[in-house]
Parts: C-alpha cells; sequence; structure tokens
C-alpha cells in the first residue's frame, strides 16, 4: 500500500485548517508550534503502513555504518557479497538545475557570468544546467544472513530470530555495529514520515484527510476554551466530526490491498492443501 500513497507536508494540512478557521487565524489563534506534535500522533495512530518502504546498501568500515537519518524501522537486512559489473551505453538520463553561489560566480563589468555554462534566472540567480547518465551497474549475486539485535527492529523483522547466521549486527544511537570489520549491508527499511528537507508529512488522501483536519480543530478550540473563548458548541461538534473521521481513516489504511489478499489466499490454500491432502501422500500402504 504504500508505494501507491501521496503525502503532504505539514504546512499544507495547517494551510488547509487555516482556511476553514480563518477568522481565527488572522486573531492569531492559530499556533503551528502547538499542532505539530498532533499531526505525529495522528502519524502514529494510523501505523508504519501508511510509512513510506526503502532499500540501501551501506558500506561497512571498521565494524560500524551510519544507518539512513530517515530510518524508523528494519523490516530485513542480509549481507551481500560477491556482485558483477555491468557497463551500459548511457540510455537514462538526469537532467537537474543547481543553484550556485553568488560568491562563486565570475561576472564581467555588466553582472553577466563570465563562465558561459552559466545561466542566470528572472530572479538573478546564477545556475548551472546539469545532465547525469547511467554508465555501470552492479548486480549482486551472493547473499547471507545476519542476526540483528537493538533498536528500531520491527516485529516481523525475520532478522531477529535467525540464531544461526554467522554475521551479527546491532543498531544502536544511529549507528550499525557489526562482528565483521567490512563489508557491505543491504537494508529494507520503513522511513520515518518526513521529507528530503526534514519536514513533517502527512498522509494525503480524501479518506483520511479529515482525520489529520479534525484533530487539530480539536487542539485549536481547546487551546480557545483555555484563553477563555466561548467555542464550547464548537468543540462538541468538531469531537463528534473527529471521532467518525478517526474511525473511517483506521477502516482504509488497515483494508488489506488486493497483493496481500493474494498471499493470505495462498498461505491458506497451502495450509489446507498440507492438512488434507500431503498427510495422505505419507501414509504408507499396506502390502
Amino acid at each position: 500500500m504504500n508505494n501507491l500513497i501521496q503525502y503532504r507536508t505539514f504546512g499544507q494540512l495547517l494551510e488547509d485548517v487555516s482556511i476553514d478557521f480563518s477568522s481565527y487565524a488572522l486573531e492569531g489563534m492559530i499556533e503551528p508550534q502547538q499542532l505539530i506534535k498532533i499531526a505525529m500522533r495522528v502519524n502514529f495512530d494510523l501505523g508504519v503502513r501508511i510509512q513510506k518502504s526503502k532499500q540501501i546498501i551501506l558500506d561497512v568500515e571498521k565494524g560500524k555504518a551510519k544507518m539512513p537519518n530517515d530510518f524508523y524501522s528494519l523490516n530485513f537486512a542480509y549481507m551481500t557479497g560477491k556482485y558483477r559489473v555491468e557497463t551500459q551505453i548511457p540510455s537514462g538520463t538526469l537532467i537537474e538545475d543547481r543553484i550556485l553561489d553568488k560568491g562563486e560566480v565570475a561576472v564581467d563589468a555588466n553582472g553577466c557570468p563570465t563562465d558561459t555554462s552559466v545561466c542566470m534566472n528572472d530572479c538573478g540567480d546564477y545556475y548551472q544546467l546539469i545532465q547525469k547518465t547511467k554508465t555501470e551497474v552492479k548486480i549482486y549475486e551472493t547473499f547471507a544472513k545476519v542476526k540483528a539485535v537493538g533498536q528500531g527492529i520491527s516485529e516481523t523483522c525475520p532478522n531477529a530470530s535467525w540464531n544461526d547466521a554467522q554475521f551479527k549486527i546491532e543498531l544502536r544511537d544511529g549507528f550499525i555495529y557489526t562482528n565483521f570489520s567490512s563489508g557491505k549491508i543491504y537494508l529494507n527499511y520503513q522511513a520515518q514520515m518526513e521529507n528530503q528537507d526534514g519536514e513533517l508529512i502527512v498522509m494525503d488522501h480524501p479518506m483520511v484527510n479529515e482525520y489529520y483536519e479534525y484533530a487539530l480543530k480539536q487542539r485549536i478550540l481547546e487551546n480557545m476554551i483555555f484563553a477563555g473563548e466561548p467555542v464550547s458548541q464548537q468543540l462538541n461538534l468538531i469531537e463528534a466530526r473527529l471521532r467518525a473521521a478517526r474511525n473511517n481513516a483506521l477502516s482504509f489504511v488497515n483494508t488489506p490491498n488486493y497483493s496481500e489478499l493474494q498471499k493470505i489466499w495462498s498461505m491458506n490454500r497451502r495450509a489446507q492443501y498440507d492438512k488434507y491432502v500431503n498427510m495422505f501422500k505419507s501414509t504408507p500402504t499396506l502390502g
């Protein structure tokens, strides 16, 4: 499910709430610092199904490797071994604009860059257009089990039960500590609910947006009551809507998708086959 989820930032969520409470926003009664923890609580309530699943290969040096900054929990991990490198003709490209500091750009008397690769946009910023090509692919051919202990290991992580594994890792304080000095580790993990700029993000879907918005509105009205504002009736209405919105959001998020239902069906089919078919295959015949 998490591969299809859309996200928006906390700032965008707060903007929608401020539009509904426009008069309160103009009076300065909405404080983002008081509301960000409410959005974080709703994220936690919806569970890890709304978080992104990511994967990365880490280089272990001197028995230690730095975990990704957005790491939340470990799904599974492997020790990677032998790999082969395939060189190919550049086919995929990535084009990006890189904004340059004005101090590093040489300009003439008219303020124009002397370097022909540097351009200037309408805002007066200097930038370069960079095109990256992909010419090399690493294909890993061997993997080994690793025993995982420490912080941030999910309940379904198989590495926690691999007691016979030769390699061991410990997750602690943002680092991975290993019982081998160097190598590579493949990690599949759930990421924190934040974007590349470190800003809090929330799930963006019609079935869950009201849960976020009503949760923030409830806290806004609570703070207004503490400040002596007569908004008790509004708070009662919002709390009733909040309960319904929460039930709808949890029901939607926890509903299995097609691939999960297919996996459950396959597991049940194998279990029934082993129970009612294999038992007769293993029964010895009487001669």
